[in-house]
């Protein structure tokens, strides 16, 4: 995996160039449009953990909501 403070995985991502609103619904129903690009990136993962370890609370990262980023780290944290 990409070491989260080496952000290069940013260049490779599918939202390069897709316009930002996009990222930032305002509902959940609203973020399929971003989840859909999210879903086709070769880098959703090192994305999906840079949001969950730098704690984003907006948006859509990885593919997952905040809703969704917020559920990932509860389970974590019954996992460890």
């Amino acid at each position: 995996m990409v070491p989260l403070t080496n952000q290069t995985w940013r260049q490779h991502s599918a939202c390069t160039g897709v316009d930002p609103d996009i990222f930032y619904p305002v509902s959940d129903e609203e973020a399929e449009v971003a989840k859909a690009i999210c879903s086709h990136c070769p880098v959703r993962q090192p994305c999906l953990e840079y949001a969950l370890t730098t704690r984003e609370r907006d948006g859509v990262w990885g593919g997952a909501t905040e809703r969704e980023r917020r559920r990932i780290l509860r389970q974590r944290r019954k996992s460890a």
